[in-house]
């Protein structure tokens, strides 16, 4: 059983610096980039099925055969909100990302995180900010073909 920390003890835990301390911190690292992904890969989605459904319903209603929608706008609303949470999931998650990688480049982890005193920007973060843009443009894109 160990002791609890003291008032003057350094924190939580103690980093030591080997090279089994800087893979662990590399593999927290590549965890870090494949969470980025998956919130990449779900906005994508959910701006890409926003997008569809408007579409999907506008060239539906423009059908001869087709009878009129009890709500004419539901499928325009929906494709807006799908779109709004695509753009609001990226924001986040760009918040939550660089939070953690500058967690991880500061206090006690920068002796073993690298040689620079700065965290190295990742590619999936300009795709991210890509994505919000062309989300942006889908929202105002579906939004003004509404008024």
């Amino acid at each position: 059983m160990t002791d609890p920390p003291t008032a003057g003890s350094a924190g939580r835990f103690e980093v030591r610096t080997t090279s089994d301390s800087h893979f662990s911190w590399v593999r927290t690292r590549l965890s870090l980039e494949r969470t980025m992904m998956s919130w990449l890969r779900t906005a994508t989605a959910l701006i890409g099925f926003g997008f569809a459904i408007v579409q999907f319903f506008e060239r539906l209603g423009q059908s001869p055969e087709a009878r009129g929608a009890y709500l004419p706008n539901a499928p325009i609303y929906l494709g807006l909100a799908l779109i709004a949470c695509g753009v609001l999931a990226l924001v986040v998650s760009i918040w939550q990302y660089r939070w953690t990688v500058h967690y991880l480049w500061d206090g006690a982890f920068a002796p073993i995180a690298g040689m620079t005193r700065e965290p190295k920007n990742s590619p999936v973060l300009a795709i991210s900010v890509l994505l919000i843009f062309i989300g942006l443009f889908a929202f105002f894109a579906v939004l003004l073909r509404l008024a």
